[in-house]
């Protein structure tokens, strides 16, 4: 299954959290249109049929996102392990490559 860019199901989360809290429901006591056209994207996004489960999935797939990216932050913090004994290498700077002689005019 496709998953949404965390930033965009964030966006869509509280997109709709906002126009549930705030739209007036309809003639029926129904969302209102924005509030449907969300809900129906974040059940379309997270693979769901019912809103309710729409929202559950997300929250699950923002927090799961934000666990990758603070364990991909830590590792880029680990030093790499070492051999016992071995050298640790350094780098050095590359050399500025040496200029080509200018053309013989003609």
């Amino acid at each position: 299954m496709l998953m949404p860019h965390p930033a965009v199901l964030r966006g869509l989360l509280e997109e709709y959290e906002a126009a549930a809290a705030s739209e007036p429901a309809d003639a029926t006591g129904a969302p209102g249109p924005r509030t449907r056209d969300l809900a129906y994207t974040l059940c379309v996004s997270t693979g769901t049929r019912d809103v309710a489960r729409a929202l559950e999935a997300a929250r699950l797939q923002l927090t799961a996102a934000a666990t990758q990216t603070a364990k991909a932050v830590e590792a880029a913090r680990t030093p790499m392990p070492t051999k016992a004994g071995a050298k640790a290498e350094t780098m050095t700077p590359a050399k500025a490559p040496t200029p080509m002689p200018a053309a013989a005019a003609d």
